[in-house]
């Protein structure tokens, strides 16, 4: 049999949908911002280059440039999170 205090931990876990649901709806509208950000960085990115991207990485094995790319996502990432924040 389960005590009150086996279960105390998940009573904080419980929220009505009417409390969640302006959570989700900003959640849903900036990780869709987020998406057309990055989709419209990675475009730019493969139009700049002068080569195939796809190429690139995927027949030819370069690491260095998914390493750059990589750290181009990530720093979209880390402008979109402060801007989120507010900072």
């Amino acid at each position: 049999m389960m005590s009150l205090l086996s279960i105390a931990p998940f009573l904080g876990l419980i929220v009505k949908l009417e409390e969640l649901l302006p959570v989700l709806t900003t959640t849903v509208i900036f990780v869709a911002i987020g998406l057309i950000v990055f989709a419209i960085a990675f475009v730019i990115v493969v139009v700049v280059s002068p080569f195939s991207v796809k190429k690139e990485i995927e027949e030819d094995q370069n690491v260095s440039l998914a390493i750059i790319i990589g750290a181009i996502i990530i720093g979209v990432a880390m402008i979109i999170s402060a801007a989120i924040q507010g900072n």
